[in-house]
C-alpha cells in the first residue's frame, strides 16, 4: 500500500523535472494558481461526500493526489513532513 503512495511522489517529482506534455500533473506544477484552487476544490469535495456519505474514497484519493502535487510545486518535501508527523508522536 504504502509502496504505491511512494511511486505517486516519485511519479510527481518526475512530472516536476521531466514534464510530459499533456500531462496533468505536469501542468498542475507548472501554475500555482490551478494548483491552490484544486486542492481548495478537492477538500470541499470531500467535506461534501462526508457529509452525504457519499463517494468518500474517491474524493480522499482526489485530496491526497492534489495534496502531493501540491506541496511539490511549492518545494515541500514530504519527507520532512513525514519527519515532523513523527517527532509529535508521544
Amino acid at each position: 500500500m504504502l509502496k504505491n503512495l511512494e511511486e505517486l511522489i516519485l511519479l510527481i517529482r518526475d512530472r516536476k523535472k521531466f514534464s510530459k506534455e499533456n500531462s496533468y500533473t505536469a501542468k498542475l506544477l507548472k501554475d500555482n494558481t490551478l494548483v491552490t484552487k484544486k486542492i481548495r476544490e478537492e477538500i470541499e469535495e470531500l467535506i461534501e461526500s462526508v457529509e452525504n456519505n457519499s463517494n468518500k474514497i474517491h474524493e480522499s484519493a482526489d485530496v491526497i493526489y492534489h495534496l502531493l502535487v501540491y506541496l511539490e510545486a511549492n518545494n515541500i518535501n514530504i519527507e520532512e513532513v513525514v519527519s515532523e508527523l513523527n517527532k509529535r508522536r508521544k
